[in-house]
């Protein structure tokens, strides 16, 4: 036996855990399923092949005089010959009134009923609120509600935007994102909620029931099926660039990777989208391993998987593991895939149908395909009601809906720095409002807003505040100046600046008090957010500098998708506010914090990289310590970082205390229940985010820093204790070992929680032969 195994492998027993045949993740309803197979057996082979299809409505209508119309020739083409099940996105893509879904989606249905019988299914990203519906609700983005660590705020952001999206009558959206942003170069960190795995879990499997309800089988009128993405390891590819390569371990994939779909699944998610990329060389849109046995087999799913975004194509296009697009469809059929977004062309039909004709796809997979979407139409109820109408849903964008999108933003805004305690500021106070994200809705909004891009956003928002407006708004138009000093290229790509007017921002902080510097990024969406340099734009960096070297004190507001190196211009700050991607009222919800009006919150959900070769997640195994960490919250870590994953400021003060645990020798069925006590020190009430973390001490693979295992968040009135109770299963401290199988090992663990520790003992080795525990 190796040394470096631990050695209670060799002497004690090791219980193993069979386990049986896994229940459904979703309990299947007779009589549904009796309508399914009803359905199914009356069905021709077209008719199958043709619900496995999803085109974009773009090649199904024109654009005249700035407005998209459906073209029947072609849609009745699409429909009642190829017999397509499922249309998606926005013209253009740009975001269409309600009235204008009405229409178009209207339409489709029509044709779709007259014609084949079956109610088309019509999907869109709607991805932090109804993102592609004007007039809508638009939430921040996912990485703020994983700041927030706040598990409501998720769920009723979902509700609201399920109900506005069903009052535009579509049924079904490409959401949530619980893809890890484990790298910061990625393209698409603001999508997902965060660096961990169990956040993702939690908040992913949130927004699942948000969106769709508690019963899978019967969703309501007012929620939406949601397409959980994307199945999996899509954020770590190797170059940190979007739809690249990812080498992950199996033991990775399965304890991290696999455990947020998990967790949404068993929430009863009704679709999953497949990761454009390839893992360990295999595209996942080619790999049975993982969408049929993983996924479908190993959770007894019934529910359908989609592509990506023709992904189909890219199996021969990118990835030359086909030799042509017939054989890619063969090869993603026969993985798994149930439905091809296609999403231009119908020649997949001819070319499936053939494949099933020359046997080299079974008639019983092409039935399990049509199967699992027929079944998802009949849980969304449309072939009872195949619309939605506007006038049935009167709470569109209502004021309670504006009041839990501003207060999501007030929670998910991170006050990193606070020299002093120069937050809040005095009223009267005279500021100067500086920076390229100073003045614009695009850059609160992000990516998926509008547009695809974002980049349109400033045509439709301008009823709401940018962080300029919000802090005019605020403190007076009297004591509030705009200077922007750096400005992006208006609707240009999320690079592009112009040049700069430093000298005009200096000049007018001659006249202020306090210096509000805006800086981040512009918004951008997968592949064209790619980047090569995660240092903040050297204009930016110009500007902090010189504003530093007028005495003034600056609060650093930072506004983008991913961090962004700052090293050289944090020390020039007084304070720092990370805000995100905050959504509409973002500005206003910073205004808020900015007076005091809020407190914040928030706990960064990424690890903050200080150096661009120092990248590293919170969760690091312990061989990677280098150096001592520098910062206020030194979670007994030697890795240098600018702020750390969970850290985040306070206008008020927290102490903990009492840690206890329920059993401190356990057995790996047991439950463990920490509880500790935590006051509200200071003179404000404040919430405070209690987690919990554990470290295996020693261990037959090398052991994690730490990891998160459970987390609450709490409101404290000034003065106020309020014992926190925090249970968790045995099983959780259990790990992945090489092997593949999951194993808790016997020895000591440690459990932290705020500034208080406590050590735990595992009696017995237990080893699941089961792929999940």
């Amino acid at each position: 036996m190796n040394l470096y195994r631990k050695i209670v492998l060799g002497f004690v027993a090791i219980i193993t855990f069979l386990g049986g045949a896994p229940l459904a993740a979703t309990p299947p309803d007779k009589a549904l399923e009796t309508s399914v197979e009803k359905r199914l057996k009356r069905m021709t082979l077209e008719e199958k092949i043709g619900q496995m299809t999803e085109l974009s409505i773009d090649v199904l209508g024109e654009w005249k005089e700035g407005e998209f119309f459906l073209d029947r020739e072609k849609l009745h083409n699409a429909i009642a010959r190829y017999k397509v099940g499922s249309i998606l996105n926005a013209p253009g893509p740009v975001a269409q009134s309600r009235e204008k879904w009405q229409e178009l989606i209207g339409m489709i249905q029509e044709v779709s009923m007259k014609e084949i019988g079956i109610p088309c299914i019509y999907g869109l990203d709607q991805n932090h609120g109804t993102t592609y519906t004007l007039e809508g609700t638009l939430f921040p983005q996912n990485i703020n509600l994983g700041a927030s660590f706040n598990t409501q705020l998720v769920y009723d952001a979902a509700k609201v935007t399920a109900y506005e999206t069903r009052a535009a009558n579509c049924p079904w959206t490409y959401s949530p994102t619980v893809d890890m942003a484990r790298d910061p170069r990625w393209s698409r960190v603001w999508e997902s909620y965060g660096e961990d795995c169990l956040v993702n879990a939690i908040m992913g499997s949130q927004a699942v029931r948000g969106f769709q309800g508690e019963d899978p089988n019967r969703i309501p009128i007012d929620r939406i099926g949601t397409s959980v993405k994307h199945y999996m390891g899509y954020s770590q590819a190797r170059t940190g660039k979007d739809r690249t390569p990812a080498y992950i371990s199996e033991a990775e994939l399965r304890e991290k990777c696999f455990a947020p779909f998990k967790a949404c699944v068993e929430a009863g998610a009704l679709t999953v989208m497949v990761n454009s990329g390839s893992i360990n060389g295999v595209p996942v849109h080619a790999s049975y391993e993982l969408l049929t046995k993983w996924l479908k087999e190993d959770l007894n799913w019934d529910g359908m998987l989609i592509t990506d975004w023709a992904d189909i194509n890219n199996l021969y296009t990118r990835e030359h593991v086909a030799a042509n697009k017939k054989e890619a469809i063969k090869i993603a059929i026969n993985a798994g895939i149930d439905m091809a977004m296609e999403p231009y062309e119908l020649d997949f039909c001819t070319l499936l149908k053939e494949l099933v004709e020359e046997g080299e796809v079974a008639m019983s997979r092409i039935d399990d395909a049509a199967r699992r979407v027929l079944r998802l139409k009949y849980r969304l109820g449309l072939f009872d009601n195949p619309n939605t109408f506007t006038q049935d849903y009167p709470a569109f964008a209502s004021q309670m809906s504006a009041e839990l999108a501003v207060r999501a933003a007030e929670e998910s805004q991170i006050l990193l720095k606070n020299n002093n305690q120069i937050l809040p500021l005095k009223r009267g106070v005279k500021i100067l409002v500086t920076g390229p994200n100073a003045n614009s809705m695009r850059c609160l909004n992000g990516g998926w807003s509008y547009s695809w891009q974002g980049h349109l956003t400033d045509r439709y928002t301008s009823e709401y505040n940018t962080i300029f407006e919000a802090v005019r708004n605020k403190f007076g138009n009297e004591n509030v100046l705009l200077e922007q000093g750096v400005t992006y290229v208006s609707e240009g790509n999320y690079y592009e600046e112009n040049a700069p007017e430093i000298e005009n921002a200096v000049s007018q902080a001659q006249q202020v008090d306090v210096i509000i510097a805006c800086i981040g990024e512009n918004s951008y969406c997968e592949t064209p957010g790619n980047l090569s340099d995660l240092a903040i734009s050297t204009n930016q960096s110009d500007l902090v500098k010189a504003l530093a070297a007028t005495g003034k004190p600056i609060i650093l507001i930072l506004n983008g998708g991913r961090p962004r190196i700052i090293n050289k211009i944090e020390p020039l700050a007084e304070a720092v506010i990370n805000v995100l991607l905050p959504g509409n009222y973002g500005g206003d919800a910073l205004a808020n914090i900015l007076a005091g009006d809020a407190n914040p919150s928030a706990k960064m959900p990424y690890t903050y990289p200080r150096n661009q070769a120092e990248l590293t997640t919170y969760d690091y195994r312990v061989s990677e310590e280098m150096d001592k960490m520098e910062g206020a919250y030194d979670y007994d870590a030697v890795i240098s970082v600018q702020w750390p994953f969970g850290y985040g400021q306070s206008y008020t003060t927290f102490n903990y205390d009492n840690l206890s645990c329920s059993k401190v020798d356990f057995n790996a069925m047991d439950e463990l229940v920490c509880s500790v006590d935590v006051t509200n020190t200071g003179t404000v009430i404040g919430k405070e985010v209690v987690m919990l973390f554990s470290r295996d001490l020693v261990a037959s693979l090398t052991p994690e820093n730490r990891r998160l295992r459970a987390f609450k968040k709490i409101e404290l009135q000034p003065g106020e204790t309020q014992t926190v109770v925090l249970p968790i299963k045995a099983s959780d401290l259990a790990f992945v070992g090489a092997d593949g199988k999951w194993i808790l090992e016997k020895g000591g663990f440690r459990i932290q929680i705020g500034t208080q520790f406590i050590e735990v003992n595992c009696n017995t080795t237990y080893q699941w032969q089961t792929p999940n525990k």
